[in-house]
């Protein structure tokens, strides 16, 4: 039974048409607690209408309610408060979650429209930093919950395998650096050469000459240039992998800004065709004026493309090839404004999915406040915080349950997920500030915590194997058990918001709470006495463990049955 369809059709009824369904449903809150209701709805803004107290409203609405499919209506004050039958509703949620399983919260409103999501992208000849692991974990977890919605997403891994830092690498390449040295060690070698490039240039501005012609060479084709460019990005994407691979994150494509080198002349053919380039100081621009942004700089006065460039070449193979109901680019927030020169370029081209593009923007991680950096040589490598974090986990893990048989496998998920969670808790425009040992915290809002409950769940379960668990006929009258179930009933509504805003900390902050009430649950009840509802305890222990589990894989995190 739809609980809140169900309040919203009795108030309708009690005002005769004075509201309609949708107003009632906008006005109708949740009480913080259960004493105060399961549901509550305010009448201060009927109060001008009717010409009446609040309170008196309430007490009328309350006197013409029918009330049979609820425990009971209580006025108190200005509110009507609305008491769900505790038995039917916790065996209607109970069956669907049972009978679903990790189905359950499904649904098709995406109709299996394409959703190309710019995602991860690092620049090849770098090292993955924690600076790479928002980008990567959000719009993993933005795929899976597009995938829940009925959507098709295709995670586009953008490296960046093309620009003027392939220009500055090279130069610092043939200056100081030899191929026995970087193949040794690649990433390591060729940051120290990039870091070194940038502390000589603030001294020799004439590097940076010397890096713009070789970019050109490498844009012009010319063998050493490529030569180089293709050693650098093989030995990247091997350790990118790596880290891929132990973060669970696949791609569904790695086309990189070189994929789109030539076809960057006809993006300049349609831009000319269209009328829409004009120079400015020796440069290629389109005016933006009409949009109120400053012109986008398309090609530089000596021909070279530029970023924006390349994306528009992007964004043309993707409407083409894919014809996006959304085109996803999971990006830092700085670069909002060039997401909006962007569209706008594309508007001003007429392609047809300029309207579906839509910058996902998130705030920096930092390490003690500040910012991570490349170029500064202030890295911390992502890799290496993945190790630590797993290294932590098991020790943890060592201390709290010794004789656990599969404990580094459980390590790995504890820590690895950990990290992902800890990034995904939090509003993806909100900055963070990492500590690792806060997001490995057994307690608390974190990974380890919801992984923990979700084994409990499991363990619990294991003990009581000989019952056997239906999906129907569990009633559950136990109020220590009401917040459990209300808070499943909630699932396919935060699967549709976390869709809706792009937001995987909606799905976090759930997994919390369910955590939260479960654990509540746990220490008030005894699940395991036999009795009459130990079946119906058992289903919705199995319940929690479904749906703790679903959640924490659209995170793109584990959830072990033994910790």
């Amino acid at each position: 039974m739809d609980y809140k369809q169900t309040v919203v059709a009795a108030l309708a009824k009690a005002l005769d048409g004075q509201l309609t369904a949708d107003e009632i449903a906008a006005k109708l809150e949740r009480p913080k607690t259960s004493d105060k209701g399961d549901m509550a709805f305010p009448t201060f803004t009927l109060a001008k209408v009717l010409h009446r107290a609040p309170q008196q409203i309430a007490q009328d609405l309350a006197d013409k309610l029918e009330t049979t499919d609820f425990e009971k209506v209580e006025v108190v004050g200005p509110y009507l408060n609305f008491f769900f039958d505790k038995g039917s509703y916790s065996e209607a949620t109970l069956q669907t979650v049972l009978t679903d399983g990790a189905s359950y919260g499904q649904n098709e409103d995406g109709q299996g429209g394409n959703v190309p999501i710019d995602m991860s992208s690092p620049n090849i000849a770098k090292p993955m930093s924690m600076g790479h692991l928002r980008s990567t974990v959000i719009g993993n977890s933005i795929a899976e919950i597009l995938t829940k919605n009925g959507y098709h997403p295709i995670k586009d891994n953008h490296l960046g395998d093309w620009g003027t830092q392939f220009g500055k690498l090279i130069t610092a390449y043939k200056l100081w650096g030899n191929e026995a040295d970087v193949k040794a060690d690649p990433i390591n070698k060729l940051v120290e050469y990039y870091v070194r490039f940038h502390k000589e240039d603030v001294e020799k501005p004439e590097l940076d000459d010397i890096a713009r012609e070789w970019f050109k060479k490498l844009e012009d084709g010319d063998e050493e240039a490529h030569r180089l460019w293709k050693w650098f990005r093989e030995a990247s994407l091997q350790e990118f992998n790596d880290v891929y691979d132990e973060l669970g994150v696949k791609f569904d494509t790695y086309n990189g800004e070189a994929f789109y080198n030539d076809k960057l002349e006809e993006v300049v053919q349609i831009l000319k065709d269209k009328h829409l380039l004009v120079e400015s100081q020796g440069a290629q621009v389109v005016d933006l004026s009409k949009y109120d942004l400053n012109p986008a700089l398309i090609l530089k006065s000596d021909g070279a493309s530029l970023y924006i460039t390349r994306d528009i070449a992007t964004a043309l193979y993707r409407d083409r090839t894919y014809a996006p109901a959304k085109n996803l680019y999971v990006v830092g927030s700085e670069q909002t404004y060039y997401f909006k020169q962007l569209k706008a370029v594309l508007k001003e081209m007429g392609v047809k999915s300029a309207d579906n593009l839509q910058h996902v923007p998130f705030g920096l991680i930092t390490v003690d406040g500040k910012k991570l950096s490349t170029r500064s040589g202030r890295i911390i490598l992502l890799a290496k915080v993945l190790e630590e974090s797993v290294k932590l986990a098991a020790e943890e893990i060592n201390e709290k349950n010794p004789d656990l048989a599969n404990k580094q496998a459980v390590a790995q998920q504890v820590g690895v997920g950990a990290i992902v969670f800890g990034d995904l808790k939090n509003e993806r425009t909100n900055n963070i500030d990492f500590v690792l040992a806060d997001q490995l915290k057994f307690e608390g809002e974190t990974g380890p915590y919801v992984q923990y409950a979700h084994a409990r769940a499991e363990s619990m379960l294991r003990k009581a194997a000989n019952v056997d668990v239906q999906p129907a006929g569990n009633q559950i009258t136990d109020p220590e058990a009401w917040d459990t179930i209300k808070t499943l009933a909630d699932f396919p509504a935060i699967v549709k918001m976390a869709c809706k805003e792009l937001e995987p900390s909606v799905v976090a902050k759930y997994a919390i709470r369910l955590a939260k009430t479960f654990n509540k649950y746990y220490a008030h009840s005894k699940i395991l006495t036999e009795d009459a509802e130990l079946s119906a305890r058992l289903a919705l222990v199995k319940a929690v463990s479904t749906v703790l589990k679903e959640a924490l894989r659209l995170l793109g995190v584990q959830a072990p049955d033994e910790m």
